[in-house]
């Protein structure tokens, strides 16, 4: 029996090293926040009006929060990361998948980023920077410390590759 192919999302000689699951929680805690800054005005327009169709916002914005409490998780585990020889490689996307290609001799420079919501769950983001405006690789949801070991891994892998140029 033989394997479905891969796809260009998935190529064959690479191993994806997920990010922490705890960027679910941190995005889900942000999510909860908009929901319930929603929802305060809804339940009141409800009351305040008490016809039935006056409790159709709340319940707009109930079914949206259920719908991105289910949907977060998801597309947490869909993130993923792969360092290779010559370049880094940064996957996300459920239904909309992307896959960003960067060669180490193309960085500029790498950036690890923590709000205040992020480091009281645990991670961090690194961006990668390069010349071109429309590169857009950053990678969520890592621990700091292997934000850190990331963010000097490709700033050395960097260096060595323009030094060759």
């Amino acid at each position: 029996m033989s394997l479905p192919p891969r796809g260009p999302f998935d190529p064959d000689d690479v191993v994806w090293n997920p990010v922490s699951t705890r960027l679910a929680s941190a995005r889900l805690v942000v999510a909860w926040i908009i929901v319930l800054v929603a929802l305060v005005p809804t339940i009141v327009l409800g009351f305040a009006v008490g016809a039935v169709w006056s409790w159709i916002p709340a319940v707009v914005v109930l079914l949206a929060a259920v719908w991105v409490t289910l949907l977060i998780p998801r597309q947490v585990r869909a993130i993923g990361y792969a360092e290779r020889a010559d370049d880094l490689l940064v996957r996300r996307g459920i239904m909309l998948r992307r896959l960003v290609v960067v060669p180490y001799g193309r960085m500029q420079y790498v950036d690890v980023q923590a709000g205040p919501i992020a480091r009281r769950f645990g991670v961090a983001s690194v961006q990668l920077h390069t010349a071109s405006v429309a590169t857009e690789a950053s990678i969520p949801g890592l621990r700091p410390d292997e934000a850190d070991r990331l963010r000097d891994q490709l700033a050395s892998r960097g260096e060595a590759r323009l030094a060759g140029l």
